[in-house]
């Protein structure tokens, strides 16, 4: 069982007096750097000036200041740039400022775990990682509640490394709901495994399939997309709300039936060895390695295989059912209000 921690476990004032430097202001960054400062927690924010995130971050009013500068004056230094970039980041902007006493955090492990960044070892090395979108995490701090976050300590230089985790996770409101513990390496590896296999890779590749025999099969387009796609919301906030059991309570016995015995025969035992080899390739740093090697080289393949799918016939007859859905141009539009622009998914997920 995984141990979690609650707001009775943390010292709320472990970092009162200290100044916590936010690095990137997109989707987890603006969400952090505004739960903690409402916590009474002194934030600031390391951007270049001329960004665009930074002048949204000024005008929600931060103090914004050059990274390299940030860095320096932050007790903690939390990095949420993308994976891809923070190790040059680091070289260049926090390397130098990252002295004896201070906090390196991060809320992904990719970095530290695939040592793309090799901290000094008088540092604390910890990851508050949240387990939601940062429009998310802000909208339900704001409304006073928390969205659980995973805890892990890679260094302990101080002797405190834990406490003043905790303490940052109360900040963002993740005591709120509970903060389960973990480590570097399994948060890294089975993050990017989800991603991978199952919520993102796994599930778009099922969903175009199906879309796809559909479509071969000669049945329309528009009627596909309501089956393999439009729908696929409907049976996971069922999951969600109550695990597979509710799902299974909650669809039609032909549906259930047709779930428990065709389910297996689309994604079974050859699934499952393509799953197996696609955590040992992370699990040994090939994913990491060819990553890495493909921002070097310009995302050459990333972007090409990204043109592709967009011009995929599934975006075609999404966007224009969608079009009709006068409800989800709603949600779409609070969505942009509560999430800045240029805010991009960077950790998880």
């Amino acid at each position: 069982m995984a141990t979690i921690f609650y707001e009775r476990d943390a010292n709320t004032s472990a970092l009162k007096g200290k100044t916590i430097a936010v690095f990137g202001y997109g989707s987890q960054g603006h969400a952090q750097a505004q739960n903690l400062r409402d916590s009474g927690f002194n934030v600031i924010i390391g951007l270049d000036p001329m960004r665009q995130s930074a002048k949204q971050a000024q005008a929600d009013g931060f103090a914004v200041l050059a990274p390299a500068e940030a860095a320096k004056k932050a007790d903690w230094i939390q990095i949420l740039t993308p994976d891809e970039t923070q190790g040059s980041f680091y070289d260049s902007a926090i390397k130098p400022a990252l002295t004896k006493g201070k906090v390196l955090g991060v809320s992904h492990g990719f970095s530290i775990h695939f040592k793309t960044i090799v901290p000094p070892v008088d540092v604390d090395v910890v990851m508050i990682a949240p387990k939601s979108p940062g429009h998310l995490l802000r909208r339900v701090y704001a409304e006073g509640r928390g969205v659980p976050s995973l805890i892990a300590i890679q260094q302990d230089a101080s002797g405190r490394a834990h406490e003043l985790a905790l303490c940052y996770a109360y900040g963002i409101g993740s005591t709120r709901a509970g903060v389960l513990q973990t480590t570097f390496k399994e948060e890294t590896e089975s993050d990017l495994f989800g991603e991978q296999a199952v919520l993102c890779g796994g599930l778009t590749s099922l969903m175009k399939k199906g879309f796809e025999t559909l479509i071969e099969a000669g049945y329309q387009p528009e009627i596909a997309y309501f089956e393999c796609i439009h729908e696929m919301k409907l049976i996971v906030d069922l999951i969600y709300e109550g695990g597979l059991d509710r799902m299974r309570y909650s669809i039609s016995n032909t549906a259930e039936y047709g779930d428990l015995t065709r389910g297996p025969k689309v994604v079974g035992d050859e699934t499952r060895a393509a799953m197996k080899k696609i955590l040992a390739d992370i699990q040994s740093g090939t994913f990491a390695r060819e990553w890495i090697d493909e921002n070097k080289s310009g995302c050459k393949n990333f972007n090409t295989l990204r043109d592709a799918e967009k011009k995929h016939q599934v975006e075609e007859v999404g966007a224009n059912l969608r079009g009709m859905m006068s409800w989800l141009q709603k949600d779409s539009k609070q969505t942009a209000k509560a999430e800045p622009a240029q805010a991009k998914k960077v950790v998880n997920a």
